[in-house]
């Protein structure tokens, strides 16, 4: 199989030059795109390109986001007709000994294989503590958004897809910023696709992620609810009516009447003096529908779990 690999690099000068370097001899194509960098970023994948006739440098005007990045990487690696495209980043975060692993996965028939580095739990100490926190919190996020619930660590951006998925993907669709692992993920399952998670060791250089997690970890919750439901209403209501969309909307209407309701009542009951304890009856209005429709939601997301594409 040719191999091609995308390298996403934002200012990344003082790494780019040992990161294509380190990239293993098998790999045909190296495919350098250079996000609006403000240094000397270009102007070193260029010498490495007039030395490697492997390497070849996509320089963007301005800085689009490591999505937009990959994606024109992706869209130039199908252009160059190679059968496999990884996704190694400009900074040096990821080791090229564990490429061939993500390889492998595909060569066994996975359509996309991702690294996972909290399989590793004695290279855990590796990365910093705010992240870690960060990750897990998305991660479980992610799961639902997603529909992948066997897979973790999904901002890990260590990749390695087939090329005939990457052309069944709608790329203008999938998020351009640092949420585009995630993304992908959501449409990768809405084609059905076989995904595998790979452990690899986290490696931290010295200079860390320029994300800031206390305005990323909102905006990218926000962005997962968001895909949670085109998921759902893509796969299981506009591609085809199955079980999980029959149950999930009635069951997610019963549960926020029930809930809301069952708050309006306690307002009532609690902070109104004028009204009295409500009638059982009128509890019952907000138990029922709120029971009935957390059992619906139960059998809905049990659903999804076998639904996953394995």
């Amino acid at each position: 199989m040719r191999i091609c690999v995308v390298v996403p690099a934002f200012n990344e000068e003082h790494s780019i030059g040992k990161a294509i370097e380190s990239i293993p001899e098998f790999v045909d194509h190296i495919v350098v795109v250079d996000d609006g960098s403000t240094d000397r970023t270009a102007q070193i994948a260029t010498s490495l390109a007039n030395k490697d006739g492997r390497v070849e440098l996509l320089k963007r005007q301005s800085r689009g986001g490591v999505g937009a990045a990959i994606i024109s990487g992706h869209t130039r690696a199908i252009q160059l007709g190679v059968d496999i495209v990884a996704v190694m980043a400009g900074d040096g975060q990821m080791d090229p000994k564990y490429l061939t692993l993500l390889l492998d996965k595909i060569v066994e028939g996975y359509d996309y294989a991702k690294g996972n580095r909290f399989l590793i739990e004695e290279h855990l100490s590796g990365m910093p503590k705010h992240r870690m926190l960060g990750n897990v919190v998305l991660s479980i996020l992610s799961k639902a958004a997603s529909g992948y619930w066997n897979i973790f660590d999904h901002d890990n951006g260590y990749t390695a897809i087939r090329r005939a998925t990457l052309q069944r993907l709608r790329l203008s669709r999938v998020s351009r910023d640092y949420n585009f692992e995630r993304d992908m993920l959501v449409q990768l399952n809405i084609l059905g696709a076989r995904v595998a998670d790979v452990p690899i060791e986290s490696r931290y250089p010295d200079r860390y992620s320029k994300i800031r997690l206390y305005s990323f970890i909102p905006r990218a919750s926000f962005f997962l609810i968001r895909r949670f439901f085109q998921r759902i209403f893509v796969k299981y209501l506009f591609n085809d009516v199955r079980p999980f969309g029959i149950m999930f909307l009635p069951g997610s209407l019963l549960f926020a009447w029930g809930f809301l309701y069952g708050v309006y009542l306690t307002y009532l009951r609690y902070f109104d003096p004028r009204h009295s304890s409500p009638s059982t009856g009128t509890v019952m209005i907000s138990v029922l529908p709120f029971f009935i429709g957390f059992q619906l939601l139960l059998f809905a997301f049990v659903l999804d779990v076998l639904e996953a594409p394995k």
